[in-house]
């Protein structure tokens, strides 16, 4: 099943966004060469996609995992949680519609 994970940055995170960066890129990519993940990608802070110094305030990822315990225990151990990017993170069963 598809699973939507919505990571919301503490304020003034970029700096740790940044550090903690590359080892989310390779977290994410296990899942990216399994072909699970449908979409993944930040929010900028400001509207713009280049948000320059705003940075970015946040983080959508809907993945395929086996069960709602599965995606929770794959996002803990990301590093955006772990290195204390994400204040809050939401995870949630998702029905894709469309395209």
């Amino acid at each position: 099943m598809l699973y939507a994970i919505i990571g919301e940055d503490v304020p003034n995170g970029q700096a740790l966004r940044a550090a903690a960066r590359p080892a989310h890129l390779e977290h994410i990519n296990e899942l990216v060469e399994a072909g699970r993940v449908i979409l993944a990608g930040p929010f900028p802070a400001i509207d713009s996609p280049d948000p320059g110094p705003a940075g970015m305030a946040g983080s959508l990822i809907v993945a395929e995992f086996e069960s709602l315990e599965e995606a929770q225990a794959w996002i803990d151990a990301d590093a955006y949680v772990t290195q204390g990017v994400f204040g809050k993170v939401t995870v949630r069963p998702f029905n894709r519609v469309l395209p």
